[in-house]
């Protein structure tokens, strides 16, 4: 039984629903990231490899969940070596020690090791990256299998969650509508599957009460795009007021100029297959989202 859990890149969206969630379910967890932005946290830098092997050893877990990544996509787009060695390196390294301790690896990937020709992806699907980001994070895909034999691989998709932590698409709606605009510019060539980061932690800790290693995706059920998530968010906390313009990605390209998967939609086969998906439906989630959690 698992009891022990050390968890690195604890800092963000994911790490913050995930620290209530262990919090909550009682189990001893020790939080890392290099980023020491709540009280909770330790800090550590997943590519300093003797430290990291240093603090896991001392704590002795029974599983490990590493969410240190690099996630910019222009970031890593500039600065391939950095993100080399957190997306890659420093995943390979945790899984020789998830492999000398004999326990669990959870590792993060992404629907971002796709690219986008295909309408949905599952788990059996061939990846295909089309940007530095999308490649480092298939590398540690990778490097995870090869190593270790006690492993869950989860590939969520379209993040949102994680209160004053979250920095996404739903985020950036909320904000700007805080602001005062009332007209959002959204883009309409995108589409892809949401996961809320409330049930995707949830998710990882019913996997880790189970034996049934291997790849999951994870996100929450149904294929959407940025105009229909717009159009939710205006529904839910009731503003017919503002008004969406649609425009494509293009109009963006200046800040955000790393070409992106016209499609990043998963499906759970493996969760389903197992009686074990716990995502709900996009809509719903986004509601318990703006009621419960955003800041």
């Amino acid at each position: 039984m698992i009891k022990k859990i050390f968890v690195t890149g604890c800092g963000g969206m994911v790490g913050s629903s995930l620290y209530s969630c262990l919090r909550e379910k009682g189990y001893n967890a020790k939080f890392t990231d290099k980023d020491v932005n709540e009280s909770w946290l330790e800090f550590l830098d997943v590519r300093q490899f003797d430290e990291v092997k240093k603090q896991i050893l001392a704590f002795k877990p029974d599983a490990i969940i590493h969410l240190a990544a690099l996630t910019s996509l222009e970031y890593a787009e500039k600065n391939l070596e950095d993100a080399w060695n957190t997306n890659y390196l420093a995943t390979k390294n945790i899984a020789e020690i998830s492999k000398e301790l004999d326990i669990p690896m959870v590792y993060i990937s992404t629907a971002g090791i796709f690219d986008g020709k295909s309408q949905e992806y599952n788990e059996e699907s061939l990846p295909n990256p089309i940007n530095v980001y999308g490649r480092t994070k298939l590398y540690g895909d990778l490097a995870v299998r090869h190593i270790l034999k006690k492993y869950f691989i989860i590939r969520p998709g379209w993040m949102f969650g994680g209160g004053k932590k979250d920095k996404k698409f739903v985020s950036y709606m909320m904000t700007q509508i805080k602001e005062g605009k009332k007209e959002l510019n959204v883009v309409n060539d995108k589409f892809g599957t949401p996961t809320y980061t409330y049930d995707l932690v949830r998710n990882i800790d019913a996997l880790l009460r189970t034996d049934k290693y291997g790849t999951y995706d994870a996100v929450c059920l149904g294929k959407t795009n940025r105009i229909e998530i717009a159009k939710a968010i205006l529904e839910i906390i009731k503003r017919p007021d503002i008004k969406i313009k649609e425009v494509d990605s293009n109009f963006f390209k200046k800040d955000f100029f790393v070409p992106r998967a016209e499609s990043e939609c998963l499906i759970n086969s493996n969760l389903n297959k197992i009686n074990l998906n716990l995502m709900r439906p996009w809509k719903e989630a986004i509601k318990h989202y703006l009621e419960n959690d955003w800041k």
